[in-house]
């Protein structure tokens, strides 16, 4: 009988990931592996599972573990600052979803094919829907920008809070008023609204300086590593130099045109949004040419 974290003494020696095949782990992951709700995005993975610095990402036939430089849980903001700096995340997402695109992976067909023969076409109509948005998003940014901030952002909360009041009141029963979630709920609805009357220089500022803090602080933390050679770096010395430095360059263009910023990081929100809808509309097609296979077969 073998566990998984009988593979994974070469993580303690410099070894940035070890992969390990599902038929060489003959026992399931123990309870002390959680479940990974937010991830840096990686190619193929299926689900990712957390165990303090070790970090699995699934495939269909690989475990790929390695392990995060600090544990997200005890260290939450040192774990955001070093182990998933925002240029990362942005690229390892273009990178995941160009290769999802280009993948041709059948999972559970059979499965959908019975149950939703007519799925393709939601895939392409929703694909096509999700691309033009994103073309709209990127082709002017800074007014997309600004209908999330002035519209989804407070539109959002103010639901929020009528829905945790009605939730409130539908379960009150014996509970006094101040006790249930309807204070609450009524707060964060004034919280929604009054955000509605924000100036756009208030968004403007709070995303810039939220972002350039994120960025300077992970820069600061990938270029002092650089200074101590590739062996600090295990994961890749030369992509996280470069992350360093463009890091850099974006809070300099954030301090002297904080627009600029706001528009370039819009700009890859609406080329992101572009590239799920593309990835949907593939898996559509691909759903689409085996049920014509599988008519054609029978």
């Amino acid at each position: 009988m073998s566990k998984l974290e009988d593979f994974l003494e070469p993580l303690n020696q410099g070894v940035w990931e070890v992969s390990v095949s599902k038929d060489s782990v003959t026992e399931p992951l123990g309870t002390d592996w959680k479940k990974s709700a937010i991830n840096v995005p990686s190619p193929g993975t299926v689900a990712s599972f957390r165990k303090g610095q070790y970090h699995v990402h699934e495939t269909r036939t690989e475990w790929k573990v390695h392990l995060d430089r600090y544990d997200p849980k005890k260290h939450p903001v040192m774990h955001l600052l070093d182990d998933a700096p925002l240029l990362l995340m942005v690229g390892d997402t273009f990178v995941t979803l160009i290769s999802d695109i280009r993948s041709n992976k059948t999972t559970d067909t059979k499965e959908i094919l019975k149950q939703q023969n007519k799925s393709w076409h939601l895939q392409v109509i929703a694909g096509i829907f999700l691309a033009l948005i994103g073309f709209n998003i990127s082709s002017d940014p800074m007014t997309a920008f600004l209908g999330i901030t002035y519209v989804i952002i407070p539109l959002s909360v103010t639901v929020f809070g009528l829905i945790v009041t009605a939730n409130g009141l539908l379960s009150m029963k014996k509970k006094s008023f101040l006790k249930g979630d309807i204070p609450g709920g009524l707060l964060i609805t004034g919280s929604g609204i009054i955000i509605f009357h924000f100036p756009a220089d208030f968004w403007v500022t709070t995303f810039t300086v939220i972002l350039s803090l994120w960025m300077f602080s992970s820069a600061i933390l990938l270029l002092g590593r650089a200074r101590k050679g590739r062996s600090a770096i295990p994961e890749g010395f030369v992509s996280r130099v470069l992350i360093g430095i463009l890091s850099v360059i974006l809070v300099l263009m954030a301090l002297f045109a904080p627009d600029s910023l706001v528009t370039i990081l819009s700009m890859i929100l609406g080329f992101i949004i572009i590239l799920i809808g593309i990835l949907i509309m593939v898996n559509g097609l691909r759903l689409r040419n085996i049920m014509k296979i599988q008519i054609s077969g029978r």
